[in-house]
């Protein structure tokens, strides 16, 4: 049986692969917010330029940015701030549980961004052009 150490080698495409599916994901709470797509959010839509609409205009902009690999850390960086934030503000108050306060995806996109901002992009991102 062959090493585990030998799928080292596939580490960069791994971390794409997690970049990509996170931003994307993330991207589509930000088109539920501007655009009612795919479907509307089920408090309603924000009022323009509210904590919530910047927040989805952040993670349309963001998600793509990541997606891409175009200013992986700077944006994953903010990415997690915002994801840090709407935790302890919208959920954080509501128990201290994640599980019990909905907060999951919240903590995972912080989590997930903040690792992000140390390891960089991987694979297949835009950041790695000039190397």
């Amino acid at each position: 049986m062959p090493s585990l150490n030998s799928l080292g080698r596939f580490a960069p495409h791994s971390l794409a692969l997690l970049r990509i599916v996170t931003a994307l994901t993330f991207f589509t709470h930000g088109t539920q917010k501007l655009f009612a797509f795919p479907v509307a959010p089920s408090w309603g839509m924000p009022a323009a330029f509210s904590l919530s609409w910047t927040a989805a205009v952040l993670e349309v902009v963001g998600g793509l940015l990541i997606a891409v690999g175009f200013l992986t850390r700077p944006t994953a960086f903010i990415l997690s701030g915002l994801m840090a934030s709407a935790y302890w503000i919208a959920h954080g108050p509501k128990s201290f549980y994640p599980l019990l306060n909905g907060g999951e995806p919240a903590l995972l996109f912080c989590f997930i961004f903040l690792y992000l901002f140390f390891a960089g992009p991987g694979a297949f991102a835009f950041d790695n052009r000039s190397k």
